[in-house]
């Protein structure tokens, strides 16, 4: 029989909103916008977690994919929903 698992809600939701974990969605962040080329923003942002958002104009990501692109380069599962 598996062991038994419970899931520590308050403790997820302390490392999610904590600076350690902003530092490292942040550096990951940079580090997809650099792969996306020059015109990349990366906008970090706080919601009931730390977040960021990597942004690239429409027509870049039309032509060559290049978020999808990058997100993948930078070792990011991307899936189509």
């Amino acid at each position: 029989m598996p062991p038994k698992f419970r899931l520590d809600r308050t403790g997820v939701a302390e490392v999610l909103k904590s600076a350690e974990f902003a530092a490292h969605i942040n550096t990951v962040a940079r580090d997809v916008a650099s792969k996306a080329g020059d015109n990349a923003e990366v906008q970090a942002y706080t919601t009931d977690r730390r977040a960021a958002a990597v942004s690239v104009p429409a027509e870049d990501q039309a032509r060559g994919g290049a978020l999808t692109r990058a997100a993948a380069a930078a070792g990011l599962e991307v899936r189509i929903r």
